[in-house]
């Protein structure tokens, strides 16, 4: 056994759990705070009470995206002592910030809205609200600077063996830092109001608290429409930065084995490393060079242009990367459909579309999660791109059976986890938003 490729995939296995929770909160509170302002401005009680019902749903998502995120904290010392010596000096600087600067601003807010309805003027339990919106926002920059800082390394120098901080906003605001951002933000906006509309549509299909689940829909389709068009948008200067920053990973995305001028986009195929090919290619020609440099001749790098060594594997990050998109597309498609009924005015009466955004409710964190595989294992084999090997970055002392016990019980334990989530959220679904937070009634 590997103890490296355990390593990874306890990596993996926390940091994909994990990654369920904190885009569900970028689009709960951004929901949560429109609805305290229309409360704030109409003063209806219909607005307080689908506010305090998102709020029994976003406390529970906190509860578990703490939890989940404090084990990846450990696992650098444990599993990646290495990487931890090395980079630490640069690394911790964000892990640090977003503790104190984020996390305790989100959880203190938070605790307001879930205790202090009655407690608070209305005027200070909406700042607590936009508290949590940002606080949540925060938080997931200081981990996406770190992250960034991963892919696209900057501000530092190499002393004693160490990578030290020589100039802190060029490590923070790196090559990737902000488009990063931008896209991973807009994907959990499109996560938690898909998760909101699919519970709106669930009551629409049962008949059930019908004025209520067509606000929350309403609400829902104006943050889900525009940010799920938006993300075409992001997503490709995204992959307009890695083609430039990274191009061996792009290369890997596309199953591009030889340096093409005119390069083609690829649309379907399965790559074969070990043979250089892609069996049932099918692409669109020249299209990639016009996406990444806008000509379609210009010269887009192969994966045989870097050294044997340096290069990703390709089968992960090419399939992780197009069902990403393929996901993407599809948001669009229900965004445009939606929009059309809506126009139409036959959105409440239209099943199928109601059936379409309840179903709908796991694909935005499938596009997360193949998002980010596609990400982190297509910077392989660095653990910081081109500064440090992933294989380096590894503990040397922690064995390969610990290891596989340790993968083994996160399994179990998050397995269990996942379970009491789904039945604690579908029991708040049942209950609905006529519970009120403050009374429980």
């Amino acid at each position: 056994m590997d103890p490296v490729l355990l390593s990874r995939i306890q990596f993996g296995l926390v940091a994909g759990f994990h990654f369920i929770f904190p885009p569900t909160t970028f689009g709960l509170t951004f929901v949560i705070l429109i609805l305290e302002t229309l409360y704030l401005k109409h003063n209806k009680e219909l607005y307080k009470r689908l506010s305090s019902f998102l709020i029994r749903i976003l406390g529970l998502v906190f509860v578990l995206g703490v939890a989940t995120g404090i084990v990846l904290e450990f696992a650098f010392g444990n599993n990646w002592s290495e990487y931890s010596r090395f980079v630490g000096d640069i690394f911790g600087a964000p892990l640090a910030a977003e503790g104190i600067f984020a996390f305790f601003l989100e959880s203190v807010f938070l605790g307001v809205l879930l205790f202090g309805r009655n407690r608070v003027s209305k005027k200070a339990y909406w700042v607590a609200a936009f508290m949590v919106f940002f606080g949540a926002h925060l938080s997931g920059l200081w981990i996406l600077i770190a992250n960034s800082w991963m892919q696209t390394p900057a501000g530092f120098k190499i002393e004693g063996g160490r990578a030290i901080l020589t100039n802190f906003f060029q490590a923070a605001i790196n090559h990737s830092t902000i488009i990063r951002f931008i896209h991973t933000v807009i994907a959990g906006w499109i996560t938690g109001s898909l998760l909101v509309a699919g519970i709106s549509a669930w009551y629409l299909l049962k008949n059930r608290h019908i004025e209520y689940a067509k606000t929350l829909l309403r609400i829902a389709l104006i943050i889900f429409i525009p940010a799920a068009v938006i993300q075409l948008f992001t997503g490709h200067a995204h992959s307009v930065q890695v083609a430039k920053t990274q191009p061996e990973k792009m290369a890997a995305y596309e199953a591009l084995w030889e340096t093409k001028a005119g390069a083609p986009l690829a649309i379907f195929g399965i790559p074969d490393a070990r043979a250089q090919k892609t069996y049932f290619y099918i692409g669109i020609p020249k299209m990639l060079s016009f996406l990444v440099h806008f000509d379609p001749n210009a010269e887009i790098k192969g994966l045989n242009a870097f050294p044997e060594d340096e290069r990703p594997p390709v089968f992960l990050p090419f399939v992780s990367y197009h069902i990403m998109i393929c996901l993407g597309m599809l948001f669009i498609i229900i965004a445009l459909a939606g929009s059309y009924l809506a126009l139409r005015k036959k959105l409440w009466d239209s099943k199928w579309y109601l059936r379409v955004l309840l179903y709908s409710i796991p694909l935005p964190y499938l596009a997360n999660e193949f998002g980010w595989i596609g990400t982190e294992v297509g910077r392989q084999p660095w653990a910081v791109y081109r500064v440090l090997r992933t294989a380096d970055a590894a503990s040397v002392v922690v064995p390969a059976g610990q290891i596989l016990f340790t993968l083994i019980m996160f399994g179990l334990i998050y397995t269990f986890l996942f379970v009491i989530f789904l039945r604690v959220l579908i029991k708040f679904v049942r209950q609905g938003p006529e519970v009120d937070i403050a009374t429980g009634y």
